[in-house]
């Protein structure tokens, strides 16, 4: 078994600035990921724009060029490959992690598809963009019907039903709309989400009002057949025509992975973990959360430019034990 001072599990931006900041103190660390580098920001939509500007998304002071104010998706893979690449991280990519326990001896023993590892300390940075929020409606399970988006070009000249009203399903349901798709919003509140980019929801609402993209609210899915939706509306049951769906209802931790490694979870339904808010260390000792998977279900609580300080927050407090 390969033994590292610390094992980091995910390799997406948090993850990568936990091991810049390992290497700094040179401790000896080990970033695990199941996919690309920042797998997450690859599967993003082809054309997504952060809301954060480009200086909010910087790690470790390493400065992001980009040519708007507000990066896209191909610029953020190309810096953070950069620093990966330019600071010779110890990264394992394509290599998923299936547990990770404590041994008596306080060291733990991580598992993955490929090898096993020991490590004095783990860090779990693994984000939450891998699960989506299912609406459990029948006909769910359609090949018609996706949980992510990622080109409009493929919707072209098709119906299209896009559920949701955030960020994502915005996006999705202006970009598709331009290319040539009959759009659809369903939407199970009475308006366009609050925290929508503020730049692009005069634009929804704008094309919402004249007709451009039609948009049912108040309304859920009662049921997805082959070549329509079944909804509930204000005005009663309604059927529409449809070829394909985007239910963009949002995405969740792996909740039950944490739990297998013993991170207690808040019993509310939020599935908050327990952590030290000062060190970021779980009920587990010398197991650490970074990033989004620290606001449980409320995965708007954590992002990047407000959680890149766990990485030191981490670190510092690693350093300090092993003088001790």
């Amino acid at each position: 078994m390969t033994h590292k001072d610390l094992i980091i599990i995910g390799g997406g931006p948090i993850g990568i600035a936990c091991g810049l900041e390992a290497k700094k103190r040179g401790i000896d660390a080990l970033i695990i990921e199941k996919g690309a580098i920042v797998n997450s920001l690859f599967n993003y939509p082809m054309n997504m724009q952060f809301f954060s500007s480009s200086e909010k998304l910087e790690i470790d002071g390493i400065p992001f060029i980009s040519k708007e104010a507000k990066p896209r998706r191909n610029e953020a893979l190309e810096y953070y490959r950069r620093i990966v690449t330019s600071n010779d991280l110890d990264i394992n990519l394509f290599e998923k992690v299936t547990s990770v326990t404590k041994e008596n001896n306080n060291s733990f023993v991580i598992k993955t598809e490929k090898e096993t590892y020991t490590a004095n300390y783990v860090v779990v940075s693994t984000g939450f963009y891998d699960i989506p929020n299912t609406i459990n409606t029948k006909g769910e399970d359609l090949p018609k019907v996706a949980h992510y988006y990622k080109d409009p070009h493929f919707y072209a000249m098709q119906k299209l039903a896009v559920i949701g009203a955030s960020n994502s399903a915005v996006d999705a349901a202006l970009e598709c709309y331009r290319k040539g798709a009959d759009v659809t919003m369903i939407v199970r509140g009475p308006e366009i989400g609050p925290r929508v980019k503020y730049w692009v929801k005069p634009d929804i609402e704008n094309r919402i009002k004249e007709g451009s993209i039609n948009a049912y609210f108040n309304a859920t899915v009662k049921e997805f057949k082959e070549h329509s939706i079944i909804m509930n509306t204000p005005e009663g049951e309604k059927t529409i025509e449809n070829d394909f769906v985007l239910a963009l209802t949002g995405y969740k931790p792996n909740f039950s992975f944490l739990e297998k490694i013993g991170v207690k979870l808040s019993d509310d339904g939020k599935f908050y973990p327990q952590y030290n808010e000062d060190t970021m260390e779980t009920n587990v000792e010398n197991l650490y959360l970074a990033g989004v998977i620290c606001g449980g279900m409320d995965t708007h609580l954590w992002f990047i430019e407000n959680s890149r300080i766990h990485a030191k927050m981490i670190l510092d407090t690693i350093s300090k034990k092993q003088k001790n």
